[in-house]
C-alpha cells in the first residue's frame, strides 16, 4: 500500500556528512509524518527524527539535535535527512518510516510503514 525506499547510506569518516533520502510511494496520502530511525547491532531500534506531511513540525533525539537536519519535499515525496558532524557511535541501518494520525512520533511501534533500510558506517 504504502512502500518506502531509503538510500544515501554509505562509510564516511568522524566528522563528515551524509545525506539520506527516503522516497514513498503508493497510498501516500494515508501518511501524517515521517520519520528517521536507526539501530546498531545489539541495540534498540532508536528514534532520531521526524517530519509531518504538512506543516512544519520537526522533532529530533537527543542524539540528532544540533547535526542531523530533517527536511521533505512533497512534489516528490521525499524525505531527507542530513547528517553532519558524524560520529562513530552513528553507525547504523537507517530507517524510514511513515505513520498514520494519533500516537507518538517518537515511539517506532507507532509506524506502520517501513522501509529496508540504509547503511550507515562512521569510521574514526
Amino acid at each position: 500500500q504504502v512502500q518506502l525506499v531509503e538510500s544515501g547510506g554509505g562509510l564516511v569518516q568522524a566528522g563528515g556528512s551524509l545525506r539520506l533520502s527516503c522516497a514513498a510511494s503508493g497510498r501516500t496520502f494515508s501518511i501524517s509524518a515521517m520519520g528517521w530511525f536507526r539501530q546498531a547491532p545489539g541495540k534498540e531500534r532508536d528514534f532520531v527524527a521526524a517530519i509531518r506531511w504538512s506543516g512544519d513540525n520537526t522533532y529530533y533525539g537527543d542524539s540528532a539535535k544540533g547535526r542531523f537536519t530533517i527536511s521533505r519535499d512533497n512534489a516528490k515525496n521525499t524525505v531527507y535527512l542530513q547528517m553532519n558532524s558524524l560520529k562513530p557511535e552513528d553507525t547504523a541501518v537507517y530507517y524510514c518510516a511513515g505513520k498514520m494520525l494519533g500516537g507518538s512520533v517518537f515511539r517506532p511501534n507507532e509506524y506502520r510503514y517501513w522501509g529496508q533500510g540504509t547503511q550507515v558506517t562512521v569510521s574514526s
